[in-house]
């Protein structure tokens, strides 16, 4: 829940930021000058490239969740079995095994959107945040039924 929140927030700032933005590239067009009108232009246009890479991040976060909860339902989700340190960090070692296992399932059944969410899940856990959105994304695209970029 806490991660809603400050996605949430977070989204909120950016938006008011983008519009906060985007008021000063209309001013600028107001002016009516060559300068000021491409500036205002060029001004215009990053708020639109924020609010589209936040649309699409917004999109992927809900269509991760709806696969978790569909998984959850199923009583699929990964189980946390993780070694931990006493200040609470994943251990790396326990990450890797986990990992090792994943990746393992997921070349057995590799049109299977469920192992891919599990391996997303691992290698987020391994803090590989790349390789975790890519599996996420192939698990996603699974489960719609699209057609999976290699």
């Amino acid at each position: 829940m806490r991660a809603k929140i400050s996605y949430t927030v977070t989204a909120a700032v950016l938006v008011f930021y983008f519009v906060l933005v985007g008021s000063r590239g209309v001013m600028l067009i107001q002016a009516g000058t060559l300068l000021t009108v491409t500036f205002g232009v060029a001004v215009l246009i990053l708020p639109l490239i924020g609010l589209w890479f936040l649309w699409q991040n917004t999109r992927f976060v809900r269509r991760a969740n709806a696969l978790a909860a569909e998984l959850d339902a199923e009583g699929g989700l990964p189980v946390d079995e993780l070694k931990r340190t006493p200040g609470g960090r994943i251990d790396r070692d326990s990450a890797d095994e986990v990992f090792a296992r994943r990746k393992t399932e997921t070349e057995a059944s590799p049109d299977d959107w469920r192992t891919w969410f599990r391996l997303a899940v691992a290698y987020h856990d391994a803090r590989d945040t790349p390789r975790a959105r890519r599996a996420m994304q192939r698990a996603i695209a699974l489960h719609d039924g699209r057609p999976v970029r290699a």
